[in-house]
This record gives structure tokens, sequence and C-alpha cells, in this order.
């Protein structure tokens, strides 16, 4: 029988334990997490062969954690989603973010073994992330000249083993571009990349370095990056002791493992990733200077989508092919005149915008051709969805961050129950939060339904 590893995370106790011992039985090797905080350390330490990953815990939900490992790039398990309150939208979400499949509560035990099974199968054969990720290793579309000039320096760039700082708004391609020039460049090696959930703590320098205790060593990120490339994204983000030791680790060109006394050479490229340049914040102190100067060898700057329509045909042609062939979603054409109204779109979510709406409109669209009508509405909740809020929550940005985030979700709920004329269970499906939380969250935040729905 198979010793797969699965990780099974849910914040009720019974069902823990009942899947636990029905996979147990069925000869598979078994971990059980209560919230997301023992599901990340888990993750990170072990990489099991499957997550199943329920929705509704007390401290993140599963989507976040999903979306977490999915963005970070350390998503090389089979991710299973389970849920008592699953929707279409959900389901559409969580395949979006690389889960294999989306099973409703109450489980079935035929239905959960036969999942469990079919997503042990259909797992890579070799589990690297190198190897995992292989097919979806892309060059960055577009024929623009700014396109063309991008993919000349990548080029040029991936040829020796230099830094590369990448800058680009959010969702313009940084980390495609980064796993090209990790393809081009030929490592014998993975590209993995940080995961900055895991660089606050007391356990950072065991998660780079790695660790050795009585003998057994743990690997660690510079470890699981040698040969390779180690990829941090949003840079401007690590804490400032993190960026003080990776500073220190590349003056050295080495590290030892939490435990150990060998200094181990840094054997990977290093590619970063941030969505501005970060001269402003080594001019301000808010970054470390030294590390700046040694991780900016070789600058390259994504355009936004908005700087380069003449590529949005091309990306609406690969979109609306790569579905159907990739997640058997149905194929619809996209009119030139429906391209010209995405073409004059400012797209301010820029790919990852293009991308998310193009899947909705095959998703929900059947398989007819893409109307004028859809696009519309799709681009007016799309800009809803990336649209600022500066203008209309300005007064939140003077409040402390817990004080700006209550108020936040006080006007949401208010808004979304107004909508839902007052029902709880009809604002439960919009937000997509189980009703019990539902309830002691509007509790905590002082809003009567009832008053609410009245007014």
């Amino acid at each position: 029988m198979s010793q797969a590893q699965v990780l099974v995370v849910d914040d009720e106790p019974d069902i823990r334990q009942l899947v636990k011992e029905i996979l147990e039985d069925e000869g598979y090797s078994v971990q059980v997490a209560e919230d997301g905080e023992k599901a990340r350390l888990i993750y990170a330490q072990q990489k099991p062969d499957l997550v199943l990953l329920d929705i509704w815990m007390p401290d993140i939900d599963g989507i976040s954690l999903l979306k977490e490992w999915s963005a970070s790039g350390s998503l090389e398990s089979q991710v299973v989603i389970m849920s008592g309150h699953g929707t279409l939208e959900t389901a559409v979400e969580a395949t979006r973010l690389g889960a294999f499949d989306f099973i409703q509560k109450p489980l079935s035990l035929a239905k959960l073994l036969a999942t469990v099974s079919k997503a042990l199968e259909s797992r890579p054969q070799v589990t690297t992330e190198s190897s995992s990720r292989a097919e979806r290793v892309i060059e960055p579309l577009g024929n623009s000249p700014a396109m063309q000039v991008l993919r000349n320096t990548a080029r040029q760039a991936a040829k020796n083993a230099s830094p590369v700082l990448i800058t680009g708004e959010a969702g313009s391609g940084r980390e495609t571009l980064a796993r090209y020039i990790h393809k081009l460049s030929g490592a014998s090696g993975n590209m993995v990349t940080l995961n900055h959930s895991q660089t606050s703590g007391e356990n950072v320098q065991e998660y780079l370095f790695g660790s050795v205790t009585n003998g057994q060593t743990i690997a660690g990120l510079m470890d699981k990056a040698a040969g390779g490339t180690l990829f941090i994204p949003k840079l401007d983000k690590l804490p400032a002791d993190v960026q003080e030791t990776l500073n220190n680790t590349l003056d050295s060109n080495g590290y030892t493992a939490k435990g150990g006394s060998t200094l181990k050479p840094l054997d990977c490229r290093i590619i970063c990733s941030a969505i501005e340049s970060l001269d402003r914040q080594v001019q301000d102190g808010q970054f470390n200077g030294p590390l700046y100067f040694r991780l900016n060898v070789l600058p390259l700057k994504l355009p936004a989508l908005r700087e380069r329509r003449e590529d949005i045909p091309e990306l609406i042609r690969y979109f609306s092919d790569w579905f159907p062939n990739q997640e058997n979603l149905p194929y619809r054409r996209f009119s030139v005149s429906i391209q010209n109204r995405m073409r004059n779109h400012d797209w301010p979510g820029n790919v990852r915008e293009l991308r998310n709406l193009i899947q909705r409109l095959l998703v929900l669209g059947g398989d007819s051709e893409v109307s004028m009508s859809e696009v519309e509405d799709a681009l007016s909740e799309s800009a809803s969805n990336y649209g600022t809020t500066a203008g209309t929550h300005q007064g939140l940005f003077d409040l402390p961050l817990r004080e700006a985030r209550e108020q936040f979700e006080r006007d949401y709920l208010i808004y979304q129950l107004k909508k839902a004329g007052g029902s709880v269970g009809k604002l439960s499906e919009s937000v997509g939060m189980e009703r019990t939380h539902l309830y002691r969250k509007l509790r905590s935040l002082g809003i009567d339904a009832k008053t609410v729905g009245n007014s």
C-alpha cells in the first residue's frame, strides 16, 4: 500500500481524527493540524504529497492559506479543499490557486477515498519544484517593443549568475520573468521561493539555513536552492533583521545551519522582485543599503499592461486557449470588438487581472461567443476589486491598523447587509463566511442585523 504523506487541516477534532483513521487504514501516512499556523509549520518542514484543507479555521481561512502557498511558489503538494458551505465562486478560486479538487461536507467516505486516490495518482512523478512547475514556465508574452527589449535583456541576464532585481506593478508578471530567467540559465538545481510568513519569529534562522540537532540535519531554504535559484518576492517587505542576515550571508558567501559548525558555501543565484525601485527607501534609511547594492546588479523593469496595450489581443488569445487546454473549460471566442474594448481598459491589476477576467468569462458563460454585456459587467466588477479605496476611506489611513481594520470591516458588512435586506443567511453567502462565525463577527463589531435591514 502507498505510503504517501497526507496532511489533514481542520479545526474540528472529530473530523480530523475520523479522516486520519480512515486514511491510515488505507495505508497512508497522516499528520493533522487544527489551524493554519500549525499547517504552515508542518507544510514547510515536510512538504506532504497531499493536503486536505478545510476552509473555515479560527486563525486563517483555507483559501487564504492556499493563496499564500501558491503566491510564494511553495505549492508542491496536491491540495483538496473541504467545506460544508462551498459555492461555485469558492471552487473556482481554489482551482485558480492550484487546488486539485473541492469536496463538500459532510464527507462521503467513498468520495473522500476516490478523491485522495485520484489526487495522488495525478501528482507529478518527480515532486521537486522545478519539475512540478515546469509546464507552467512560459516566457513573458507580448511583441511590443518594450517586451522584446525585456526578453532580450532577460536572456543576457540568464547567462551569468549575478543577482537580478525585477521591479513592476502588482500582477505584472515578476515571478513569471524570474522563472523564465531561471529556465534559460540551465541551472541544475531548483528555483525555490522565499515565503514571507516564515521570516518572522524565532525560527527564521532554521527556515533560511536549516538546523542540526542530535546529528539530524533539516535542510533550509539555502540548501534547497543549491545549484539553482533563490527567488525573493516583495524584497521591500523583508524584516530589517532578515535584511541584515541576508547581507551578511552574501558578504561571506556562506552560511551555517543552526546548531551546526560547518560554513556551507552559498551555491545559488538570487533573483528578487519589488513593486518599485528601492532607491528612495535606501535614502530614507528604510531599507538596508549594502544589501540593496549587492542585489541590484542587473535591474529589470516590467512595464504595466496599460503601457503595452498592443500586447492585449495576444494575451487574450493565449489565456482563452490555455484554460480550455489545461483546465477543461469551454472555449469561447473573443471578437475583434471585444478585444478592442479590453485593449482600452486600464488594467490596474495588469496581466493577473486580465487572466482572472478571462477565466471568469469561460467558467460562467457557457460555450457561446463572449458578449459585450458580459465583458462590461466583468470589467465593472474587476474595477471595484482593483480600484483604490483612498478617496472613500481616506480617514482610515490616520488610524492605528487594528482600528482601521475594524472600521473597514464594519462599513463593509453594513453595506453588504443592506444589500442582503438584513438577511444574515444571504450575507453569509455573499461574503463567503460561515454563519456562526459571521454572527460572532457582527456582535463583536456592534452591528444589529435587524436595525441595518430596516434602515
